[in-house]
Order: C-alpha cells, then sequence, then structure tokens
C-alpha cells in the first residue's frame, strides 16, 4: 500500500543503481509502491522511443501503476544529452517533491546519475568546433586527436576510450581553455541522497545476462531493431550504438549471422556491467544490498528511512 503524501516530509532523494541486469527496476517498483514514491529514469538507452525488447523497459502492466519519468522521450535519431538530461530530471525531481510524493531515480547509466545527484556544471558546445574535430576524426583517424588530448588534457586521455568522447573533450578545452576533466562531477550531492545499490555475484550475473539476452531474441529483439531501422535508427550517434540494436543492425545488412550477434551482444553485455560495476564501486557513499536477500526490499526502505 503506498504510504500517504505527507509521509514523504523529510525523506532524501533515492537512487537505485548497479549493473545491468541486477533487478534495479523491479526494487525501485516496490520501493515506490510502500513509501508513495514516482520512479524517473535513468538508463540513457531507455529514453528511446521504441527502444523496448533491447533494453529491457517495463510494460505498463510491470510498472503496477507507478508513474515513470523520462521514458520513451527521444526519437532514435536524436543525441542524448547528459546535460539536458540533467536539467529535464532535477525539473521532474522538484515537480514529484511539489505533490508530495518521493523521487526515485533508477538506473545504470553513472554518469547520467551523477549528472542529477552531485554538484556539476556542464561546459558549452561550438558546433563549428565540433565539426571541425569531426571532420579531422574521419579523415585522419584518432592518433592524432589522442596525442592532442595527452598533452592538454592527460586525466580525460587516459579516461577516455571512444571517439565521441574525445571528439567532445577536446572541444571542451578549445571552447573553455580548461580541461574536460576539471568539469567532471565531484561527490558532494545537490540535496539530501541515498543511493543504494545492488551487490551481484559475478558468476551468476553473467549467466542471467546471458539468459536475457536469449529471452530479448526470443521476444523478438530482431524484428524491434527492423522497424526502429526504418525510423533512423542508423543515423542515430547514441541509439545505433545500444547493446543488441548494433549487432541486429549488422545481422539485417548482411554481415552478421544471427547467432553472431547473440554471442557478440552477451560479450558485449558482460563487459557493459563490468564498467557499470568499475563506475559504482568507486562511489563510497553508495549503500550496498545483496540482489538475493529475500528481506531486500525491507533492507532498502530501512536504508532510505535512516540515512543520516
Amino acid at each position: 500500500m503506498s504510504a500517504p503524501p505527507a509521509a514523504q516530509h523529510g525523506l532524501p532523494l533515492v537512487a537505485v543503481v548497479g549493473p545491468t541486469g541486477s533487478g534495479k527496476s523491479d526494487l525501485a517498483v516496490a520501493l515506490a509502491l510502500e513509501l508513495g514514491g514516482e520512479i524517473i529514469n535513468a538508463d540513457a538507452m531507455q529514453f528511446y522511443r521504441g527502444m523496448d525488447i533491447g533494453t529491457a523497459k517495463l510494460s505498463p502492466l510491470e510498472r503496477n501503476g507507478i508513474a515513470h519519468h523520462l521514458l520513451d522521450i527521444l526519437d532514435v535519431r536524436q543525441e542524448a544529452s547528459v546535460a539536458a538530461y540533467q536539467e529535464q530530471a532535477r525539473a521532474v525531481i522538484a515537480e514529484v517533491r511539489s505533490r508530495g510524493k518521493l523521487p526515485l531515480l533508477v538506473g545504470g547509466s553513472g554518469l547520467y546519475l551523477r549528472a542529477v545527484l552531485d554538484q556539476l556544471e556542464f561546459p558549452g558546445t561550438e558546433p563549428d568546433v565540433r565539426a571541425r574535430l569531426e571532420a579531422e576524426l574521419e579523415h585522419a583517424g584518432s592518433s592524432s586527436l589522442r596525442a592532442r588530448l595527452a598533452v592538454v588534457d592527460p586525466v580525460s586521455a587516459e579516461r577516455i576510450h571512444d571517439d565521441r568522447r574525445l571528439v567532445r573533450a577536446l572541444e571542451v578545452f578549445e571552447v573553455t581553455g580548461r580541461p574536460f576533466s576539471s568539469f567532471m562531477p565531484q561527490r558532494c550531492y545537490l540535496q539530501p541522497t541515498v543511493q543504494v545499490g545492488l551487490e551481484v555475484d559475478r558468476a551468476v550475473l553473467k549467466e542471467r545476462l546471458a539468459e536475457r539476452v536469449h529471452t530479448m531474441v526470443g521476444c523478438g529483439l530482431r524484428e524491434e531493431v527492423n522497424a526502429l531501422s526504418r525510423q533512423g535508427l542508423r543515423e542515430g550517434k547514441t541509439a545505433a550504438r545500444a547493446l543488441g540494436y548494433a549487432q541486429f543492425l549488422q545481422v539485417l545488412d548482411g554481415t552478421m549471422s544471427e547467432a553472431e550477434a547473440v554471442q557478440d551482444t552477451i560479450a558485449a553485455t558482460h563487459r557493459f556491467a563490468r564498467r557499470q560495476l568499475t563506475w559504482f564501486r568507486a562511489d563510497k557513499r553508495i549503500r550496498w544490498l545483496d540482489w538475493t536477500a529475500p528481506d531486500l526490499h525491507r533492507r532498502a526502505v530501512e536504508a532510505i528511512r535512516n540515512v543520516s
């Protein structure tokens, strides 16, 4: 039974975090039902309309009547933006609070979560600078850009492994004169917050993720990707790289078999889960709970109510 709105005064902002496949969404729904809450999505790939099967998006039935915010807010052609998400999520949190409800931020996109939870400023963008850097990347490759970043921002050069963020880091330096790493969030909450993290057994999680990929395929992942490809999925800088979607686009192109796509998706999901664990483990403020605990729900409620 949902708690009355008046009962939410004094409760902190709640974030349910952890690796993909750990059960965050189900726990969040249970907490929202008990504490009178509403859920704010913090999974970047669940922003996209039509990306349902491959992102394990809860169905309306599975949401159990709980309001979910910031799902299905982007077309697959659009690029996700951490800065835009920060503004949107903070506005939703304030709106949920204004109705006496408890906001629960739920997802595994680490930087998106921290952008909302922590004090963090975002540098501006300059389309001409970005376009020039992207053209240089396309024509000359990433080596020279990486070498340049290592000189002006060695911290970011060590952390960044994808070309999109490489371009962004160099753009920020050119526009602001400050290294991209100087804009990274500090571990200082913007408002009283408790983060509940799901502690997983890595071997069990690996098996669960493999099963989940097979289930997604059985539920029509290929058909979902095919439909989205007709809506411009290939043009999307963010959506087209999503786990499973990138692989099944290759299946549609005939460059990868379905069996190969399944195995590649499983392997990529394992790697992603490991990166998530590394990210969240670095945040010592998270209150870790055993994901298999029979009283997980009760422990999470206690963590939220007893935050100091």
